[in-house]
């Protein structure tokens, strides 16, 4: 289902059914239409909502005979709220929606294909394969190990998968257009908080200063994710310009610690097991962890196209739920070592069940001689929160990755869908924020969602 067909019905400046990419005859005759695509503040936030408006927008398309000229110049002529009004009082729509949404049941379709990339980000979607979450929800689901996220989100968008673990700006790129086709997707899910580190190549265990790291080569594993604006903010902040000073590469994570031996990188922000992978191989040692850069920051998340859960409401239902009851359950510090020789195995990890047990357990070597205990390391929080997806998005337009003014809010909260997890967490008999938006501090400075351009403007370094 295109994004167009859920602007608002009553609105006479919305065309329903042509935007400026429609191959329908008319418009490759080049015959005109008003491509007049609906505003993201009219755009569902919700899958419930987009339910209601789907219902709503069939109703007023019958009402016309499907003609779009119609219903556009009667609703430009009466008036939006007229219209609605007055369609209310002969047919009744709200009854219609509450009917539809009650009797919301089984999954459309079971069999599911979600696509995962092999780190301890993704352990609830990998675990709820082995531990029975999927099942649990009436679902079958395949879930397909993935070489890294430019291939993920390929595979999403050509169908080939019907959800995937994605790194939580991902989502928020692909609506935009930002790095590849514009395509309407929404992130209902986050599945780690934390569980990242910068690591360093044992060469240069002299070299804890980053002002030293003056032509270093790191690695990241896509430009669209956590770690390279963490890495980003973390050099900036330290004086160093990361389009200048280092070079930052694209490296998918199952590659990193070959290329770290091999002396092409000489350190890299990555997700785990790999930050643990090179000091169980003695090759690098953990620098910092990400959440003494960013306490509690996103990285990854559970993410699909908009048009797979308008289109099939049960399944995409029954899916949140499942990664919504695994990733609580990995929420559990209890259920970690238990967890970690589900994951391991050579179909999802293929690491030694030590190492993912160090990461997830947060009892570790750091590859300087210390042990430490650290619980937090990682952690499983499902809950969207908007600012999140703004403070990405500041730091999407800081280095260059889009361009021109942006309604950062209203961006995150068409793609972030907080409204359908909190509902989920509630249902499973769990407490979900009151609020989507909150403050945070990074590294000393203080991050504002309500002023995202003052934010962005406030760095020495940047290319905004």
């Amino acid at each position: 289902m295109a994004v167009k067909s859920l602007g608002n019905p009553y609105d006479g400046d919305v065309d329903l059914v042509h935007g400026a990419a429609c191959e329908c005859k008319a418009c490759s005759a080049g015959h005109a239409h008003h491509h007049d695509t609906p505003r993201t503040d009219q755009l569902p936030s919700s899958t419930e909502a987009m339910m209601e408006r789907a219902i709503e927008s069939a109703v007023v398309r019958s009402v016309f005979g499907q003609n779009e000229f119609s219903r556009r110049s009667f609703a430009k002529m009466l008036g939006g709220t007229t219209l609605a009004g007055a369609l209310a009082s002969v047919f009744p729509i709200d009854k219609a929606k509450a009917l539809l949404l009650d009797e919301l049941g089984a999954p459309e379709k079971t069999k599911l294909n979600i696509g995962f990339v092999p780190i301890t980000c993704a352990t609830p979607i990998i675990m709820a394969q082995p531990m029975g979450f999927y099942q649990k929800h009436g679902l079958e689901a395949d879930v397909i190990k993935t070489a890294g996220w430019a291939v993920a989100r390929d595979k999403s968008l050509n169908g080939e998968y019907d959800a995937s673990h994605m790194l939580t700006p991902m989502p928020l790129a692909m609506t935009l257009g930002a790095g590849s086709t514009a395509e309407p997707y929404i992130m209902p899910a986050v599945e780690n908080i934390n569980g990242q580190a910068i690591v360093l190549h044992n060469d240069h265990m002299d070299k804890r200063d980053p002002k030293q790291w003056k032509g270093f080569k790191f690695g990241v594993p896509f430009e669209y994710s956590m770690h390279n604006f963490l890495l980003r903010y973390y050099v900036a902040e330290h004086g160093l310009d990361p389009d200048q000073d280092i070079q930052i590469r694209v490296v998918p994570p199952p590659e990193m610690v070959a290329n770290l031996r091999a002396g092409n990188l000489d350190g890299y922000l990555s997700p785990d097991p790999f930050n643990q992978r090179a000091v169980w191989e003695k090759i690098g040692f953990i620098h910092i962890l990400t959440k003494d850069i960013w306490e509690g920051h996103p990285c990854c998340a559970f993410a699909s196209s908009k048009a797979f859960a308008v289109e099939l409401p049960n399944t995409y239902g029954a899916l949140l739920k499942a990664i919504v009851d695994a990733t609580q359950y990995a929420a559990n510090p209890d259920n970690r070592v238990e967890i970690a020789e589900a994951i391991s195995p050579a179909n999802y990890l293929n690491q030694p069940v030590p190492v993912v047990q160090q990461v997830l357990t947060g009892r570790f070597a750091d590859g300087l001689g210390n042990v430490l205990n650290v619980p937090d390391r990682i952690d499983f929080d499902p809950f969207p929160w908007h600012s999140m997806g703004v403070w990405i998005l500041t730091q999407m337009k800081r280095w260059g990755y889009i361009e021109g003014d942006i309604d950062y809010k209203k961006v995150a909260e068409e793609v972030y869908l907080a409204a359908d997890c909190a509902k989920v967490m509630k249902e499973l008999g769990y407490e979900a924020p009151s609020t989507t938006y909150e403050k945070y501090t990074i590294m000393g400075k203080e991050f504002d969602p309500d002023k995202p351009d003052e934010y962005v403007g406030s760095f020495a370094i940047g290319r905004a």
